[in-house]
């Protein structure tokens, strides 16, 4: 699948969620006629299609687009990757940061590329767990590292607007491999995510 890089929607599709959307919106106990809600569902399916454009783009063509080789075994942090996805479970959304690290192998890509992978797998109706190892494959499986290594904080809004109500909560979850998985290269990439370089 070939990486968009504009906004673009589907007619056929955006027509046929806007259709259940009016539908959704009358089951409610609204009137999709009302003057405010007129166009309402048409901007709900543009804007859920924005939300999943990951499912149309693929991670290992985006970092081959920028793919360089490079003598350099240092490591590589892209840190604070702002992320915004839906929970597939509520379809609400929850939102944090995302850090990124590799040991090149030979092989480095674009420090935009790992922002733009982190999107793909956000841009998915996701959970935190999966899109933080689908992040962490896809560049170990592009570039063939030493080491990757994801960690990922966020709210979940399902947790602060709805369910048990806690409006104070942020969740890590984190994957390592390769040279990551060593308790002084982890807590190296650990130290320096957590420190304010900027």
């Amino acid at each position: 699948m070939a990486y968009k890089k504009s906004e673009a929607y589907d007619e056929d599709i955006t027509a046929a969620l806007a259709k259940n959307y009016r539908e959704s919106i009358a089951l409610l106990g609204e009137d999709p006629d009302r003057e405010g809600l007129q166009k309402t569902p048409e901007r709900l399916a543009k804007a859920m299609q924005f939300s999943t454009q990951g499912y149309q783009q693929d991670a290992h063509e985006i970092l081959n687009s920028a793919k360089f080789h490079e003598e350099v075994s240092e490591m590589i942090i892209v840190k604070d990757i702002e992320i915004y996805s839906l929970c597939e479970h509520h379809l609400v959304p929850f939102y944090g940061k995302a850090h990124v690290a590799y040991i090149p192998n030979g092989w480095i890509t674009g420090l935009s590329k790992i922002a733009r992978v982190v999107d793909v797998y956000a841009r998915r109706l996701q959970v935190q767990e999966r899109m933080t190892t689908q992040i962490l494959q896809a560049i170990q499986q592009t570039l063939n590292p030493l080491g990757v290594a994801v960690v990922i904080e966020a709210a979940h809004l399902c947790m602060m607007m709805r369910g048990v109500q806690k409006q104070n909560s942020f969740t890590t979850t984190s994957a390592f491999s390769g040279q990551f998985e060593n308790d002084v290269t982890r807590s190296e990439f650990l130290k320096l995510i957590s420190s304010k370089l900027h």
